[in-house]
Order: structure tokens, then C-alpha cells, then sequence
């Protein structure tokens, strides 16, 4: 018997959406429509393939005010800033768009005479993206775009919890015409979905999530030769070092702290401090995390939505009780925010100081609002705490010196530096991850390389 999924929105605890898992005839049917409308649509002039990816995000920007809503519904963001992701959307698919001609173009060593040789780039065949609930839009949109542009088909497995997003992509797609049999939306198991990697009828899957699920997905690929991209967990540190703009760095850790209720494998989880501006930062902090409306995100006074589920807030409680059992201090009551209850998917931000490495709000990703600060004697404690993680996805040094953020940079075990910023994807540079992080890469003319093969020729023209 097929599987049905429900989405248990995380506003009231009620079913929002339900849907019947594919079953197998579907699936075999999506497999053969892409491997069959790939090999057509790869002969496609670059030109074509753009006007059509450029007439699927028109057509899910067209979608925005039902988008912004239903994300609210599916997994909590307040509907003030429901519109932001789409604009990330559009950011990152138009500018994929922009440098396909010169991230596809053949490469052309240095001319031999009587011979024509070059690198071209093919496409892979049928990718796989796994995309998750957090981020739904943006984290899907950074391969399908660029993978269709490459010459590829593409089958989406969205989250469970944001089924509806993958039928947004599928309408998106229907919408502006693309051929058939280019993009499947697919509602699946993990059997299946592990089923479909092993198969041999995709050629890459990128995933995005938890180190355990991506662990899983490198074992069902076993054996099969085909590309894994891997972008997992985070447990994004940063320093702000004595010379920082104070009030510049506050304004910002505490978005990135909090943002999407710190549901991001980019956001903020452990912050270091000079020790000599470390009381007033950590008061400035608390001061401006105390603003934020915990609420109902389809509120528009709401700032801060519940987590994804109550089970998600019951963790980070948990994180939270056993620090201040070990000696932490919470900055922050919850009693200012009613609706924090136990059990509840609302769960107040909260910030802790006095913490330590021993603790595991330090040390083990909490994907929910809660921050630790500790102070440092200078840079060389803080690049040391900063490296003492089993993450490496991005970190964040707040200065105002360019020359020591670069240098502090080149010491820092991660796949992003920024400097006076955080919790941001520049679709210009490479997004990827070290460590427990994971591996490949997305965004940037790199991320046309995982999605294509090189094919070189080497052409005698003069016997």
C-alpha cells in the first residue's frame, strides 16, 4: 500500500497538507521521462535552455503572496518575511543563469599547430536533489536551476514537511513550458529515495541535511560511480575582536542568531568576544534579542515563529537546561515570552554566557534559537575555539581591519570567511563545507563543475 504523508504545520499542531507517496509505476515512469527529455534537451543551444529557466522564476515570483503564506503554514517563518527567500531565489537563479555561457564554455589550451583541441562540458544526465524544509526554496534552487541550464533533467524529493514547495516547482516549471519530462517532482520515502540513488538512473545527487542522512546517502550510492554532493550540519562560530564596529556586530549576531528561529546550517550557534568590549557587547545582545515578538508567524507583528516542530523546540530546551546545569547563566527569561511552553513548537531565544567546549550547546548543532558567548584573550584563543568543532560551514570575524580578517581567515577550518557579516550566500562565490559539513559545492561557476563531466578533443587536422 502506498504511504500517505501528512504535514503537521508547526503554527497549531493540525494537518495542513496530506499526500500519497509515488508509487512504483510513477517512479519508474520519471526515471525513463528524464533519461529520455535529457537526451534531447542537452542539444539545446545554451540560449533556449536560458529563456526557459528565466520563465520558470517569473512564474514562481508570480506565485509570492500564496508562497509567503504557505511557508508560514509549512514550517513556522513569519510571514513578514516569507517574501525575503524569493528574492534570494531570484538572486541566485538569475545570476546561475547569467554565467552559464562563460562557466559552459569549451576550454582552450595553448594552440598546437595541425591540431584542434578543447575541453567542453557535458552534462551529467539525471540529477537527484534532496532538499530540505529550513530553506526550501533557496536550498533547492542552487542546483535545479544551474543543473537544468547545464543540459540535465532533474527529479526534486522535497521534505515531507514542505511538500508543497516541490508542487510550487512543479507549477513553476508547467508554466513556463519546459519540456516535458525535464522535472519530477517526486513524493518519497527514504526507501525510495535511497532505492532511486542506488538504481543507477541518476548520475549525482545533491543533498542537503542532517550528517546522519547524509552518511546514508553515500551508502546507497555505494558502487555506483555517480556524484554525492553533501551540505550537512553547521555550527557557525564568530569573533568579534576589540577594534570591531560594536554596534554594526550586535545589530548583526543577533540576525544571525535568530533568524528563521536559528533554523539555518548557516547561523550563528557560538560567538566569540574580545574580552575587552565583552560586557557591553553581551549586554547590548540581550538587549536586542528582548525586542523580538515570539508569535503565530502568519501574525505580522510576529519576528520570531515556532520551530519546525515541538520536538525541534524540546531539543534545544534541552541544550539550554544542561548548560545552565553546568554552570551557564541565561541572559534571557522566558517567562517575557508566554507562549514558550514545554512541548510547544514556540520556543523563546535565548542566550547564554558562562558556557564552555564541555557544553553541547557549544559543541553540538542546535538548528534552533539559542547562542553561547564566551570571551577571549585575542585572536589566537579565538581561531583555536573557532576551530574546535567537528562542523566547518562558515564563520565570521567582526573587525575593522581588512588585512587581520584575511590572515585570520587563512587559520579558520571552514567553507566561508566573512568579514562583518553573516548568514548570507553570495551566488558569486562557492558555497561548500569541510569537515562534518560536508563536501562538493553549489553556487558560483564552480558549481556548473559538479553538474557537468569534462570531454576533451583532440583533433589531427594536418597528416
Amino acid at each position: 500500500m502506498t504511504a500517505t504523508i501528512k504535514l503537521i504545520s508547526p503554527v497549531d499542531g493540525r494537518v495542513y497538507a496530506e499526500r500519497r507517496c509515488a508509487d512504483a509505476t510513477q517512479i519508474e515512469q520519471a526515471l525513463t521521462a528524464a533519461a529520455t527529455a535529457q537526451a534531447q534537451w542537452k542539444r539545446r543551444p545554451l540560449s533556449e535552455r536560458a529563456a526557459f529557466c528565466s520563465a520558470v522564476v517569473d512564474a514562481m515570483l508570480a506565485m509570492k503572496t500564496d508562497i509567503v503564506r504557505e511557508l508560514a503554514w509549512q514550517m513556522g517563518r513569519p510571514v513578514q518575511f516569507g517574501a525575503g527567500e524569493l528574492r534570494g531565489f531570484e538572486e541566485r537563479a538569475r545570476h546561475m543563469i547569467a554565467i552559464a555561457p562563460e562557466a559552459l564554455a569549451a576550454i582552450e589550451p595553448t594552440p598546437v599547430s595541425g591540431f584542434r583541441r578543447h575541453i567542453q562540458r557535458d552534462p551529467l544526465g539525471t540529477v537527484l536533489v534532496i532538499a530540505p524544509w529550513n530553506y526550501p526554496y533557496l536550498t533547492a534552487v542552487n542546483t535545479i536551476i544551474p543543473a537544468l541550464m547545464a543540459g540535465n533533467s532533474v527529479i526534486l524529493k522535497h521534505a515531507s514537511q514542505t511538500l508543497l514547495v516541490g508542487e510550487r516547482f512543479a507549477e513553476a516549471m508547467a508554466n513556463a513550458n519546459l519540456p516535458a519530462g525535464l522535472f519530477h517532482n517526486l513524493l518519497l520515502d527514504h526507501r525510495q529515495t535511497t532505492d532511486i540513488i542506488g538504481s543507477g538512473r541518476v548520475q549525482q545527487v545533491n543533498f542537503t541535511g542532517s550528517v546522519g542522512a547524509g552518511e546514508a546517502m553515500e551508502t546507497a550510492a555505494t558502487g555506483r560511480f555517480l556524484g554525492v554532493g553533501l551540505e550537512l550540519g553547521g555550527k557557525d562560530p564568530a569573533y568579534v575582536r576589540a577594534d570591531a564596529n560594536l554596534e554594526h556586530a550586535v545589530e548583526n549576531l543577533v540576525d544571525g542568531s535568530f533568524f528563521n528561529s536559528g533554523q539555518s546550517c548557516c547561523a550563528i550557534e557560538r560567538i566569540y568576544v574580545d574580552k575587552t568590549i565583552y560586557p557591553a557587547f553581551i549586554e547590548r545582545f540581550a538587549a536586542l534579542t528582548r525586542q523580538y515578538v515570539l508569535g503565530n508567524p502568519l501574525d505580522e507583528a510576529t519576528t520570531l515563529g515556532p520551530l519546525v516542530t515541538p520536538a525541534a523546540a524540546d531539543f534545544v530546551r534541552g541544550q539550554i537546561a544542561e548548560a545552565l546545569a553546568q554552570g551557564a547563566t541565561a541572559l534571557i527569561e522566558p517567562t517575557a515570552f508566554p507562549v514558550d511552553e514545554p512541548g510547544s513548537a514556540y520556543l523563546a531565544p535565548q542566550v547564554l554566557i558562562d558556557v564552555t567546549h564541555q557544553m553541547s550547546v557549544m559543541r553540538e548543532e542546535s538548528f534552533g534559537p539559542v547562542v553561547g558567548i564566551m570571551p577571549v584573550e585575542g585572536d589566537d584563543e579565538a581561531i583555536a575555539l573557532m576551530n574546535d568543532s567537528e562542523f566547518g560551514l562558515s564563520a565570521s570575524i567582526w573587525t575593522q581591519d581588512l588585512a587581520a580578517a584575511e590572515r585570520l581567515g587563512n587559520e579558520i577550518d571552514t567553507g566561508t570567511v566573512f568579514m562583518n557579516r553573516c548568514d548570507y550566500l553570495d551566488p558569486a562565490l562557492a558555497w561548500t563545507g569541510v569537515k562534518n559539513s560536508g563536501r562538493g559545492v553549489t553556487l558560483s561557476r564552480l558549481g556548473y563543475e559538479h553538474l557537468t563531466r569534462a570531454k576533451s578533443f583532440h583533433l589531427r587536422h594536418e597528416i
